[in-house]
C-alpha cells in the first residue's frame, strides 16, 4: 500500500497534467479577475451579479487569448513562471469586461421609455 502523502501529490501532479497549464492559468486568471471586480463594486441584484460574472470570465478569456495571440506570448506556456505570468494577462484582460457591461446596462436602464430614435440621437452625441 502506498503512503499517503506520495499518492496525494502524485494524484494532484496528474490532475494539474490532466487540466492543462494553460487552462489552469486561463481559469485562476478569469476566477481572481471575478472575485476582484466584485467585491470592488458590489453588485445591487442577483441578476447583475449573474451577470458580472459572466461578462468577467469572458472578458478575462477571451480578452486575455487575444492578448497572447496578438503579442505572440505563446511561450510563455512552456514554464512554469510564463503561465504565471500568462495568468496575469488574462486577470487583466477580465477586470475591464465587467465595468464596460455596467456601463452599457447604466445608459440602456436610462433610456428604458425612449424611442430607438431618441437612443441613437443619444449614442451619436457620446460618439
Amino acid at each position: 500500500m502506498p503512503e499517503p502523502t506520495s499518492s496525494g501529490v502524485a494524484g494532484a501532479a496528474a490532475a494539474y497534467k490532466a487540466i492543462g497549464g494553460a487552462a489552469g492559468a486561463a481559469a485562476g486568471g478569469a476566477t481572481l479577475a471575478a472575485v476582484v471586480v466584485m467585491l470592488m463594486t458590489p453588485p445591487r441584484t442577483i441578476r447583475e451579479w449573474t451577470v458580472g460574472l459572466i461578462s468577467t470570465v469572458v472578458s478575462s478569456i477571451c480578452g486575455g487569448a487575444v492578448t497572447v495571440e496578438y503579442f505572440q506570448l505563446h511561450h510563455w506556456a512552456f514554464s512554469t513562471i510564463g503561465l504565471y505570468a500568462m495568468g496575469g494577462v488574462i486577470f487583466a484582460c477580465g477586470l475591464p469586461g465587467w465595468a464596460m457591461v455596467r456601463w452599457l446596462f447604466n445608459f440602456i436602464d436610462e433610456r428604458r421609455d425612449a424611442s430607438i430614435d431618441q437612443v441613437a440621437k443619444d449614442v451619436k452625441e457620446l460618439l
